[in-house]
C-alpha cells in the first residue's frame, strides 16, 4: 500500500502531496504558486511532466521552461532548482527512480541523458504514463513492467552516447552491494578496488556513467534516505544522522541541505504540515 502524505507549504497556497511505493520509485504531485525550492540536486533520476502553468527552472548552465505536454527529465547529480514562470503558479507530477533499476534493464550501458532536462519524444511520453497518470498504487508487475518500458524510451529518446568506452559493469555493481551494506562505515577506494576487482580510476569512471554520480555521492544519498526513513519513523535527527553514517546532525544537515534545497528541520515541518517559525530579528536584517 502506497504512503500518501500531505505537506503544506510556506507558501499561501503551495502544497506536495506524496506516495512512495515499496520499491525505489518515489512519485509526488505539487502545486507553487511562485518560488518552489533552492538549487539541488538528486541520486535518482527526477522524471515528470507540467501538468498546469509554466515551471521554470536552472539546468546545465540555462534556464528551461517547463508546459503541459512534453515531459521533464533531470538526471541524476545535475543542479536545479525550480519556480512559476507566471503568476498563475505551476502544478507538476515527478517520480524519482534510481539509475540502479533502470541498469538492470539496460544491462551496463551508459545511462541515458536528455540534453536540457526536456523531451517531446512521444515514446518517452507513453512510457513515463503509467507512473504519472496518478498517485494510485501499481501492481507489483504493472510497475516492472513500467519501469522497463521507461528505461527502453529513456535510451531510446536520448540516442547513442558519443565517443563510448568499454564500462565493467559487474565491477560496478559490486562496489555499489558493498556501499549499500556499509552505510554507517566509512569507505575507501581502496576497499571498492579490492571488492570489485577494478582499477579505482576506471570504477569511479564507470560507476558514474553507469549511475550517474560519484561513489562517494551515491553512498551520500543513500545515507540521506535512511535519515529520511528514520525520522519518519519517530527519531531525532541527531540519532538518525549517527545512525545513518554521518559524523554528527550538522554533517548531515550540510549534505540534507545541498541534496533536497531545504533544511532537515523545514523538511520535517512541511511534513508534519506546520508552519515555519516567524523570523528572528537577525534573520530579517541579512
Amino acid at each position: 500500500m502506497a504512503q500518501r502524505i500531505t505537506i503544506a507549504l510556506p507558501g499561501q497556497h503551495d502544497w506536495v502531496q506524496r506516495a512512495s511505493s515499496v520499491r525505489d520509485v518515489e512519485r509526488i504531485e505539487a502545486f507553487f504558486g511562485g518560488h518552489g525550492y533552492d538549487m539541488h540536486r538528486h541520486a535518482t533520476y527526477a522524471i515528470g511532466r507540467t501538468l498546469a502553468g509554466v515551471q521554470s527552472f536552472h539546468y546545465r548552465r540555462s534556464m528551461t521552461h517547463s508546459m503541459p505536454g512534453g515531459t521533464l527529465v533531470l538526471h541524476p547529480d545535475e543542479p536545479h532548482d525550480g519556480s512559476a514562470g507566471t503568476d498563475a503558479g505551476f502544478r507538476y507530477r515527478m517520480l524519482y527512480i534510481e539509475p540502479s533499476l533502470i541498469q538492470r534493464v539496460l544491462g551496463g550501458r551508459p545511462l541515458p541523458f536528455i540534453a536540457g532536462g526536456l523531451s517531446a519524444d512521444p515514446r518517452l511520453l507513453a512510457a513515463s504514463d503509467v507512473l504519472l497518470r496518478s498517485l494510485d498504487d501499481l501492481a507489483p508487475l504493472e510497475e516492472e513492467d513500467a519501469i522497463f518500458d521507461l528505461a527502453q524510451a529513456l535510451a531510446a529518446a536520448a540516442g547513442a552516447p558519443r565517443g563510448r568506452q568499454a564500462v565493467d559493469y559487474r565491477a560496478a555493481e559490486l562496489a555499489r552491494s558493498y556501499l549499500l551494506d556499509r552505510l554507517e562505515c566509512t569507505v575507501t577506494l581502496d576497499e571498492l578496488e579490492l571488492v570489485s576487482g577494478r582499477d579505482r580510476w576506471r570504477l569511479s569512471r564507470d560507476f558514474r556513467v553507469l549511475y550517474g554520480t560519484s561513489p562517494y555521492r551515491y553512498l551520500t544519498m543513500r545515507r540521506l534516505e535512511r535519515v529520511r526513513r528514520l525520522v519518519v519513523a519517530g527519531q531525532s535527527l541527531a540519532q538518525a544522522a549517527l545512525w545513518a553514517g554521518f559524523t554528527d546532525q550538522s554533517h548531515m544537515t550540510r549534505h540534507f541541505t545541498r541534496a533536497y534545497g531545504l533544511s532537515p528541520g523545514r523538511w520535517l515541518r512541511a511534513l508534519r504540515g506546520l508552519p515555519d517559525p516567524a523570523p528572528t530579528l537577525q534573520d530579517r536584517t541579512r
